[in-house]
């Protein structure tokens, strides 16, 4: 089964529901930076990310800096933004917290 990028609407939509990720147009990508009180704290969470990415084979693209995170989502096999780069976000969003 092939993954469809998202449609304009679709894509309007979900950046609405996801006011603190931005918008990559010449990507088509989502990205958001993370801050945590240390790296134990960040590390942790990407812990929690990976886990969450390996069960749903959907990978991000990120990086770690002391106590930051940056991650940016994209579905290569789409070519751009997909659904499945809204939940995962979403997913991120919850494991966080």
């Amino acid at each position: 089964m092939s993954i469809e990028p998202l449609t304009d609407e679709e894509r309007a939509d979900a950046l609405d529901a996801l006011p603190d990720w931005d918008y990559d147009d010449g990507r088509d990508a989502i990205s958001r930076s993370f801050t945590f009180p240390d790296f134990s704290a960040a590390f942790a969470f990407m812990t929690r990310v990976a886990l969450y990415a390996e069960k749903h084979d959907h990978h991000p693209e990120w990086s770690n800096v002391w106590n930051r995170v940056d991650i940016l989502l994209t579905t290569h096999d789409a070519g751009g933004l997909s659904h499945r780069d809204v939940a995962m976000a979403e997913a991120i969003e919850a494991l966080a917290e």
